[in-house]
Order: structure tokens, then C-alpha cells, then sequence
């Protein structure tokens, strides 16, 4: 196609409905859509409907038809009426008189089945136009575009059409057209223009083949509904929308006979680039599904699907027949026809095979298997059998979850139950009933599947200091969250510097805590173990300060396990793995929680975002980062030696294990450069200058022989305070970034009325200037480093992370 850029956007007929939805609709495409973006519209309301009960009428001989005739012609007039003035409106309205002339002088004459296509397409077209025109009216240039000029095919029960002439006409149609374009969607044409219509529903077909004809990245779906969502909304009050999907789980809910996403919707979507967007054009900030091309994952079920009225066909092959041959060829057949079956039940033993449709399909797919029939001899009979309904789960991972498989055979099993098929992709069950009234069966089914308690295992990494204070804290919190969150979480591995303990039934925290014997283990053996987790999620916490873990986190994401972290590392890292880590993330929808890698259980980054997120813009950040050094500089005053009080904080257990860490800045620079991003701003560790209080040669010990020679720092510490001493100021380890000053971390002499010269022991303090805190900084001040607060701080990630899992 050409190198423009477009999007597709497609209305349905209940979008269309009447002048208010038309109006609507204009307010959605002035909003939503660039020009030369391409616009496919169905036939307003019920338009399709009428036109069909118009030729039934018809051929029934009915004098009805010219009263059904007249109505529909007054429905489109009063649309033209109330949308369009002046020379639009008398055009339009000439035009719509021409079209309802030719039904009348078709319906004459004899109607075969592309005369009666042909009255059928008048519905798209007058939508087409009448959107055009009240585009242009409202200032938004467009043209209408007949998708019988480039839509090639040939008629047939599920028509395919010619991609590459196809291709090669629509580049043409648009080679003059350089404003919106609205399109019929439906409708098409054979290599002699007579009209072939695409299948009901065929609208959305056309959309997505649209996109796959220009390589549109985005194809946006707009109906009566926000998109899909875990049941039938209108029968399951309480369903929830299905924000993501997988192309494969769209396309097997497609294939299962989705009100809301048709069958052949997703076939021109798997070969293109285009992204597909569901939405409702009632309420278009109400949400969406956005389905993505990925591979599907996730342990279970999402959508409870039905299907009101099934029909069986029923094939006999002959007893001396190869069953498994007769049987392949029947289905490659059915395929190359585009009637596949919804659901098939194989009995080898009685050589017989049964195939499942819909009221729509099955006239279609019966009479394609009579005429195979004729030229297999081993087909002995075909049977049609109606009174069924269906019911399927559909989901990546839904056939190895054995807890909703066992609900669900539980509850269809009290019906009249005829065979339940598992899809040969596994991404879905379905069963045959007897037909029943299904809402109770399926209000039932969501309670049992999506209202129970999510169960959420969780894995820890580090059982040290800290990591032994948040098992103390978990052991005391866990029964709280799932009062509040609907979740039930599984404390199921703990991991330290010796090894770990992996038990999906569950670990008792304070049996851990009290008597811990880890087992050595291999992290490729380890990750393939935790990838078999029984739970609806897993959520690995990491409370160490190993740069080696931090590697693993995409990892991490790509199984779909979630991630909160104490860790510094990533947060820190280059740009380009920060950036891999959270696209992975992201790629995955999973989640990486990490408040606690800056001010412990401090609400900085937090803050950050919630300024963020409500349209401010962080310009600056300072403050003291480092509660160790804050502890030192706040008691050194010249008298005692400085390596004296590092001796005593190390002692102490407020510094790290190797008192460097934090003596040398590097942690309180890792800190500065996470705050930094989460402010928006592309940085690198090395953009950050760093004033190190440890010269080279101590750097090169190792941590007791540094502890011996720490003796060394005193001399320089003791220049520094008394310079800051002589004219009246403090001496403080400071961080800062400026959006215009850049970064650094170091030595600063300070005035003692400063907000950073007066805190108390080990506190750490947060200054944040934005365009609202511009003149008076929004500050943070607390404990923030510590066993006690950085574990509340995991706890509380932990706590979020179930409050976005449990929706």
C-alpha cells in the first residue's frame, strides 16, 4: 500500500441507530481520528433487518412489501432531515429517492441472489454517505467509498476475498482522496460488479480486512459496548470488561460464537501489523479490550461464553471406511469453505462424526456437506439435530486448571449434558446441552470461576536483615489482606545467600523464620520450577542487594510472574536494561512494584506519580538520601574521629555490611537516578557527578581491612567541617537534580536553619519542585532506611499489588 499512516475505525448499525448516535459518532471521529484515516460504517439500526423482511415480503407476494418499502425509505429521510441543511440535505434526499426507485424496479423482476445482494447493500451505502456529507458539514472533509470498487470475491457460503486485487484496487480508489474516507462495510463484488455481501456481521470482517489492505497499525471497533468482558453483560449484571487479550484467546472466542467478536473479524488480523481495539460509542471513556499480539498467557479461564440455539449434523461413514481419512478430509473441506464447526465429537467405534453450528452457519454448512455427500459414497447419512445450546470457558490455561475444570463439569453435569469438547489449542472447554434456559447456568458458572478469592503465591528473595523483618510482618498481616482484597495469599518460597525452600502447599513465615534449612538450587532449574506454580499469580518480592537477581527480571516478567523489589540495581541500571525491564513488564502485564528502593517505607515515588499522573511536571529533586550518612554528619562535630562514628554505625547495623556502600555515594547516586526517571527524565548512572568519601586505595581493600585503615577518611572529613565551621554552615552529604542544573551527589555546607541540616538520627529527607510546588517544594521527611520501614514498605507494595489483582 502507500506509506500513509491510517487507522480504521468501525461503526455498527446500534452506533448509528438514529440522529443523536450520528451526532455522537462525529464527536467520536473528530476526537479519535486523523485525516485519511479510513471509517467503515454498517447500515443504521435495524436497516439490514428491514431490508430483509422487505424481500421476504416480496417473494412471498405480499402487499406488505411496498409499506415496508415506504417505511425504510422514511427512516433514512428523517435521518437526512435532522442531520443535514440546505444543498446537503436536498441532495442526499434526491439520492435516497434514486436508490428506492431501483428497489422497486429490482423487487419487479426476478430476485436471484444477487439482485436481492444488491437491495441489501443499500443499507451501508446510505450510511456511508449520509456520515460523509455530515462530516463535511461539520467541517471534517470526507468522502464515501463503495467497497464494491476494490472488494473482490466470488459468492460462496463464507465468501474470501482477493487480498492482492483487492489491494491493488483500493490503491487506486485512494491515490485522489485526501480526506477522511468512510467505507461500506458488508459488501463486495465479483469479477463482474455484481454484489456479494461478506455474512451478517460481516461489517467488522470488512474493518479488519480494511486494515490488513492498507496496513493500518490500529483498528478500533465501535458498538453498544465497551468490548468483552468476563460474560454476557446484558445476562451476568456483575461481569467484568477484559481490558487485554491475547489474539490467540480473541480468535478462539471468536471461533466459539461471540456476540461481540465475530468469526472472521480476527482471520486478517493474524497476517497484518494492526493492533485491534474494542469500544463503545455510548460511552467512550467507559474502557475498552485491546487485543494484542502476544502470546497467550495465564492459568486459567477469563470469559464464560454461551451460544442460545446449537445444531448438530450428525455424518455416517461407512463401516469398511478409513475413519481417520474420511474424517480428514471432511474437516479440510469444511475449512477451505470457511465452515468449520464450532465444536466436534468424534465416535470412531459407530463411524460416526458430529459437528456443532449456529442457527446462522448451519443452512450453509448442511448444504455444502450434501454435495460432498454425492461424490463420497462413504458417507452413508447426514443428520440434522437441533435443540442445543453450549457453554465454554475460554482462557490460556484453562484446560490445566484443575480447579475450574472440576467447577465446571460440577455445574453442567446437573443438565442434560450431550459431550464436552477441550480445543485442540487449550484455550478452551466447551459443552453441548440439552437445550436450557442458560442465564442461571452462567450467572452460576461466573460466581464459581471469577468470584472466588484469587490465589496469589508469593516467593521471597533474601532472608536477611530486612527480609526477616517482612516474614515477621507477613506472618502478622496476611490473614488482613484477603478480608480486604478478595485474594488468598500462599507464602510458597523463601530464598537466602545459603539457598532456599520451594513448597507450593505453602510455607509457615514463622517456622521459616525460627528454623530455616535451605536446599542448594540452580536458577534455570529454579525458574522452570516456578513457571509449574499452581496460583493465579505469583509474586516474587527481592529484598536483596544482588545485581545478579536484578538480571533475571525479564525473566521474571516473560513467565507472568510479578516483581517487588528493595533492590537498587535494575532501577539503576543502563538505560537500556531499565528500559527492557519495564517493557517486559509491560509486554507481559505483569507488574513491577519497587517503592522501596528509594526512602524505604517514605510515600516518595508514589508522590512522584501521583504528580505525574495529575498533569504536573517534576523539575527538581534534593534532599538527604542516605540515612547512614545522615546519622554521621548529623553526630559529627570535629571532636571524635569520623572513621570512629562509621565504626560505630557499622556496629550498629546502620550501614551497610561493607560501610563503603554507603560511604562511597554510589547508593545514595542509584537513588537520585530512579527518582530522576520516575520524574520522566532519560538519565545514565554516569550522568550523575559523584563526590565518593572513600579515595581508590580504600576502595581496593576488602571490608576488614578497610575498617583497619577507615582511619584514613578523617583527615579530609575533618577539613571539610571545619571550613563549613568557620563561616557559619553545616556540612551535609546532599543529592540533587535540576531539569536545567543537571545532577550531582556530595559534600554541600549548608545553613544550620536549612531543612536539611536539622533531622533527626538516620532520617532522610525529600524535597520535590514541580511547576505547582515551584516556589515551596513539597517535602518528605521520615525514617528512611531500617528493617522495620523498609518491610512495611514491601508489605504495602504487596498490598496494592493484590488490590490491581484482585479487580
Amino acid at each position: 500500500m502507500d506509506a500513509i499512516k491510517r487507522s480504521i475505525h468501525k461503526f455498527g448499525g446500534s452506533s448509528l441507530a438514529d440522529a443523536t448516535c450520528y451526532r455522537r459518532v462525529l464527536a467520536i471521529i473528530s476526537e479519535h481520528t486523523q485525516a485519511r484515516d479510513l471509517i467503515v460504517v454498517s447500515a443504521a439500526g435495524k436497516t439490514t433487518n428491514q431490508l430483509l423482511e422487505l424481500l421476504q415480503l416480496a417473494a412471498d407476494g405480499d402487499q406488505a412489501a411496498s409499506e415496508r418499502l415506504i417505511a425504510t425509505c422514511e427512516y433514512q429521510a428523517k435521518l437526512i432531515a435532522e442531520l443535514l441543511a440546505d444543498d446537503l440535505c436536498i441532495q442526499l434526499t434526491a439520492a435516497l429517492q434514486d436508490d428506492i426507485h431501483t428497489i422497486g424496479h429490482l423487487l419487479e423482476a426476478h430476485l436471484d441472489v444477487y439482485a436481492k445482494n444488491q437491495i441489501l447493500a443499500h443499507g451501508e451505502v446510505w450510511s456511508a454517505r449520509l456520515l460523509a456529507a455530515l462530516l463535511s458539514q461539520s467541517e471534517l472533509p470526507a468522502n464515501d467509498l463503495d467497497s464494491r470498487l476494490f472488494l473482490t470475491t466470488e459468492l460462496a457460503a463464507q465468501p474470501v476475498v482477493d487480498e492482492m486485487v483487492s489491494r491493488q484496487k483500493l490503491t487506486a480508489c485512494l491515490a485522489n482522496l485526501h480526506n477522511r474516507v468512510v467505507v461500506t462495510g458488508f459488501i463486495a463484488a465479483d469479477g463482474q460488479q455484481r454484489t456479494i455481501t461478506l455474512g451478517r456481521n460481516g461489517s467488522d470482517y470488512s474493518a479488519t480486512l480494511l486494515g490488513a489492505l492498507v496496513d493500518a497499525e490500529q483498528t478500533t471497533i465501535w458498538s453498544d459496548v465497551a468490548g468483552i468482558f468476563s460474560a454476557d453483560p446484558r445476562r451476568v449484571k456483575d461481569a467484568e470488561l477484559q481490558t487485554k487479550l491475547s489474539l490467540d484467546e480473541a480468535a478462539e472466542l471468536a471461533r466459539l460464537g461471540s456476540p461481540v467478536l465475530h468469526a472472521r473479524t480476527l482471520q486478517p488480523v493474524v497476517e497484518s501489523k494492526q493492533h485491534v481495539q474494542l469500544r463503545c460509542s455510548y460511552t467512550p471513556s467507559e474502557g475498552s479490550t485491546q487485543i494484542h499480539r502476544r502470546l497467550p498467557k495465564g492459568k486459567g479461564a477469563k470469559i464464560v461464553t454461551s451460544i442460545d440455539d446449537l445444531h448438530l449434523v450428525d455424518i455416517q461413514f461407512d463401516q469398511h471406511a478409513d475413519y481417520q481419512q474420511q474424517y480428514n478430509q471432511l474437516i479440510t473441506l469444511l475449512a477451505q469453505q470457511q465452515l468449520s464447526p464450532i465444536c466436534i465429537k468424534r465416535r470412531p467405534t459407530e463411524h460416526v462424526v458430529r459437528l456443532g453450528y449456529t442457527a446462522e452457519i448451519v443452512e450453509f454448512a448442511l448444504t455444502t456437506l450434501q454435495t460432498y455427500q454425492l461424490q463420497q459414497p462413504q458417507i452413508l447419512a447426514i443428520n440434522l439435530l437441533s435443540g442445543f445450546c453450549m457453554v465454554a470457558l475460554v482462557g490460556s490455561g484453562v484446560t490445566e486448571n484443575a480447579l475450574q475444570s472440576h467447577q465446571f463439569y460440577q455445574l453442567i453435569s446437573e443438565h442434560n449434558l450431550t459431550f464436552v469438547q477441550t480445543g485442540d489449542n487449550r484455550l478452551s472447554i466447551c459443552a453441548v446441552l440439552q437445550k436450557v434456559v442458560l442465564e442461571p447456568l452462567l450467572k452460576e458458572l461466573h460466581t464459581a470461576l471469577f468470584k472466588q478469592p484469587k490465589r496469589i503465591g508469593v516467593v521471597l528473595f533474601g532472608k536477611g536483615n530486612i527480609g526477616a523483618g517482612w516474614l515477621s510482618l507477613f506472618a502478622k498481616q496476611m490473614h488482613k489482606v484477603p478480608e480486604q482484597q478478595n485474594v488468598e495469599l500462599c507464602l510458597c518460597g523463601v530464598y537466602g545467600s545459603q539457598g532456599g525452600l520451594l513448597d507450593f502447599n505453602g510455607l509457615d513465615a514463622a517456622t521459616v523464620l525460627d528454623d530455616f534449612q535451605p536446599e542448594a538450587f540452580v536458577w534455570e532449574q529454579l525458574l522452570s520450577n516456578l513457571a509449574l506454580h499452581p496460583f493465579d499469580e505469583l509474586v516474587i518480592i527481592d529484598i536483596t542487594a544482588s545485581e545478579a537477581i536484578s538480571y533475571y527480571y525479564p525473566e521474571f516478567a516473560q513467565h507472568g510472574f510479578h516483581l517487588i523489589s528493595a533492590n537498587k540495581f535494575a532501577g539503576a541500571a543502563s538505560s537500556e536494561f531499565y528500559n527492557r525491564v519495564k517493557q517486559s513488564f509491560s509486554d507481559n502485564e505483569s507488574h513491577w512494584l519497587y517503592n522501596a528502593t528509594v526512602g524505604a517505607g517514605l510515600p516518595i515515588q508514589s508522590s512522584m506519580e501521583m504528580l505525574q499522573h495529575s498533569g504536573d511536571q517534576v523539575t527538581a529533586v534534593s534532599g538527604i538520601f542516605s540515612g547512614t550518612l545522615s546519622w554521621l554528619f548529623q553526630q559529627y562535630d570535629g571532636q571524635i574521629a569520623f572513621s570512629q562514628l562509621v565504626e560505630q554505625a557499622w556496629q550498629q547495623g546502620l550501614t551497610e555490611p561493607d560501610p563503603r556502600e554507603d560511604l562511597s555515594g554510589k547508593d545514595v547516586q542509584r537513588k537520585l537516578l530512579i527518582l530522576s526517571r520516575e520524574a520522566g527524565y532519560d538519565m545514565e548512572l554516569s550522568d550523575i557527578k559523584l563526590e565518593s568519601l572513600v579515595s581508590a586505595e580504600l576502595m581496593a581493600f576488602n571490608v576488614d581491612e578497610f575498617l583497619e585503615h577507615c582511619e584514613a577518611l578523617d583527615d579530609k572529613i575533618l577539613h571539610m567541617f571545619n571550613k563549613a565551621k568557620k563561616q557559619g554552615l553545616v556540612l551535609r552529604y546532599v543529592a540533587r537534580f535540576s531539569r536545567k542544573a543537571g545532577a550531582q551527589v556530595g559534600l554541600e555546607f549548608l545553613e544550620p536553619t536549612h531543612p536539611f541540616a536539622n533531622l533527626l538520627p538516620c532520617d532522610n529527607i525529600f524535597s520535590i519542585n514541580s511547576h505547582w510546588y515551584r516556589h515551596n517544594p513539597l517535602v518528605i521527611q521520615g525514617p528512611g532506611a531500617g528493617r522495620d520501614v523498609t518491610a512495611g514498605a514491601i508489605q504495602s507494595d504487596l498490598f496494592q499489588l493484590c488490590k490491581l489483582l484482585a479487580r
